[in-house]
């Protein structure tokens, strides 16, 4: 794993949320594998952790899975598993995953991107193919999307992730 100090930055390099210590998780700018202190912890891939990031990717900011040995964060779009050498990962004291089915949001899910036509997304998580895999959660499609073997792969439940 490549853990090393990451300072936040003043402005989000991708422009979404507020900068670290305005609210309840912040977005750090990252690259290459690269895993800031205090990331928030999504899934596994065999032995390694998945931390929650974001990239963006056409003209979407969407929230996926940082892969620390394949030095990308891997976001769900298109049918495809885009990966991403720049990325921002969420930064956390705090937080839960939450069931959740059909798209459904619970109130206090934490906004983590948006599509180009401004439609918020959310992350998610599920488990696929003895993996737990984070990826996004689009309302109007009513499922949670991950990035996982080069493809987009939809599932109807899934876990939220809150503050």
């Amino acid at each position: 794993m490549n853990i090393t100090e990451a300072q936040p930055a003043s402005a989000p390099v991708l422009g979404f949320a507020p900068p670290c210590g305005s609210g309840p998780g912040c977005w750090v700018p990252a690259s290459g594998g690269t895993v800031p202190p205090a990331a928030v912890e999504g899934g596994f891939d065999g032995s390694e952790q998945l931390y929650v990031a974001r990239a963006r990717h056409e003209s979407d900011l969407i929230p996926g899975k940082l892969h620390p040995s394949h030095g990308v964060c891997y976001v769900a779009w298109g049918g495809g598993e885009h990966g991403h050498a720049e990325y921002e990962v969420l930064c956390s004291s705090g937080g839960q995953w939450l069931p959740a089915d059909n798209g459904s949001i619970p109130s206090n899910a934490f906004p983590a991107g948006e599509t180009a036509e401004g439609e918020p997304l959310f992350i998610g998580r599920a488990t696929h193919d003895g993996t737990i895999t984070v990826g996004k959660v689009q309302p109007s499609h009513g499922c949670c999307y991950i990035p996982y073997g080069g493809e987009e792969v939809a599932y109807k439940e899934f876990e939220v992730f809150v503050v």
